[in-house]
C-alpha cells in the first residue's frame, strides 16, 4: 500500500513537470508570432499564460513563464518577433515582459480561488492592468515619454485583443482542465 502512495505521487509530480514544461513550449510557440503594430507588438503570451494558470494553478503556471522567460534570457528567440536574449528585457517590451509574472500570479490566485468565472475574468483584468502598469512606467521612462502618451501606444490598442483573449482562457481553460480531470490526469 505504501508502494502505492508513492508511486502516485511520484506520477502526479511527473505530471506536473510534465504539464509545466508543455505549457512552457506552447509559450515559446505563441509568443514569439506577434503583430508588430508599433514598439509593442500584439502577442499571444497573456494567452499562453492564462491557459497555463487553468491547467497548473498559479505556482506552476507562473513558473512555467519563468522557464519561458528563461530560455528567452539566454538568446533563444521566444519572444515576441522571434527574437531574445537579456537586451529585450532593456527595450520598450521589458516593463511588460516583467510585468506578466504579477499578471500570472494574481490572475492565477484569483482563478484557483473563485469558480465564478466573472470573478475569474476580473482577476485576468486586474492581473492584465497590473502588467499594463509596469510595461507603461517601463516605457515612459525608456522612451522619454508621457503617460498618456504611452498608454496610447502601448495600452489602449491592446485593450479588446486581451479581452478576447481572456474571453477564450475563461471558455477553454476550465474545459481542458475538466476533461483532463474526467480522464484522471488532474
Amino acid at each position: 500500500m505504501n508502494q502505492n502512495i508513492n508511486t502516485r505521487s511520484l506520477n502526479s509530480k511527473t505530471y506536473m513537470l510534465t504539464v509545466t514544461a508543455l505549457m512552457t513550449a506552447v509559450t515559446c510557440v505563441l509568443a514569439p508570432m506577434s503583430i508588430p503594430i508599433g514598439p509593442v507588438p500584439i502577442s499571444l503570451t497573456n494567452l499562453a499564460i492564462y491557459m497555463a494558470i487553468y491547467l497548473l494553478g498559479w505556482k506552476m503556471g507562473t513558473v512555467s513563464y519563468l522557464i519561458y522567460l528563461l530560455i528567452g534570457a539566454v538568446g533563444v528567440p521566444v519572444f515576441s518577433g522571434f527574437t531574445g536574449g537579456l537586451a529585450k528585457f532593456a527595450g520598450p517590451t521589458g516593463g511588460y515582459i516583467i510585468g506578466f509574472i504579477p499578471m500570472a500570479i494574481i490572475a492565477g490566485l484569483v482563478i484557483e480561488k473563485f469558480g465564478s468565472r466573472i470573478i475569474q475574468f476580473l482577476g485576468m483584468a486586474v492581473g492584465t492592468a497590473v502588467c499594463y502598469a509596469f510595461g507603461t512606467a517601463w516605457f515612459c521612462i525608456l522612451m522619454k515619454t508621457d503617460v498618456v502618451a504611452a498608454l496610447s501606444t502601448c495600452v489602449f490598442p491592446f485593450i479588446p485583443g486581451d479581452i478576447v483573449k481572456m474571453v477564450i482562457a475563461l471558455v477553454f481553460g476550465p474545459m481542458l482542465r475538466l476533461r483532463l480531470q474526467k480522464a484522471g490526469l488532474l
